[in-house]
């Protein structure tokens, strides 16, 4: 536990620092009258990734959380099902965007995840799946103005429905 926690603190890290170095490719600063530029909040977001496995580090050295003093294995029998469901579940959506749009497939994955995996209601399952991609629509595609890839033209329907609200 003590090894693997201080491993995903350094990939962790890694990737944090391309995606700012990344990130700079585009403007990471207010751009006046704009806003924010278009890398300002992967940098920003990336930089707080940074400083998190910083913090896990600095506890890891001093022994203080409990995963640094345990050397018990990171994953036991029960943990790798889980990461192989879940895993599962993360791939299954995103071969789902390109075919049912990235709500659809949001959708699906909630559900997967609250019913099957999580063994909650039908009822709450049901409203959280169909909920939550709606407001997310409403929140990137209205307020945000990002579009999301809208999957195949059997979807469209739907989006012509939804942007009919906004605009």
């Amino acid at each position: 536990m003590r090894r693997g926690e201080i491993i995903t603190a350094g990939i962790l890290a890694l990737l944090s620092i391309y995606m700012m170095w990344k990130s700079t490719e585009l403007e990471v600063g207010y751009i006046r009258g704009q806003g924010p530029g278009g890398g300002a909040w992967p940098f920003w977001l990336s930089a707080i990734m940074l400083i998190c496995t910083a913090m896990i580090a600095y506890n890891w050295v001093r022994r203080t959380s409990p995963p640094s003093q345990s050397e018990e294995p990171v994953l036991d029998a029960e943990g790798r099902r889980m990461l192989i469901q879940v895993g599962g579940g993360i791939v299954g959506f995103v071969a789902l965007i390109n075919i049912i749009s990235m709500y659809g497939a949001m959708a699906v994955f909630l559900f997967y995840y609250l019913w099957f995996l999580g063994r909650h209601s039908l009822k709450l399952s049901l409203t959280l799946s169909l909920v939550s991609p709606v407001a997310f629509f409403f929140f990137f595609e209205g307020l945000m103005r990002i579009t999301m890839p809208s999957g195949m033209s059997f979807t469209q329907p739907v989006f012509n429905l939804l942007y009919s609200i906004i605009y």
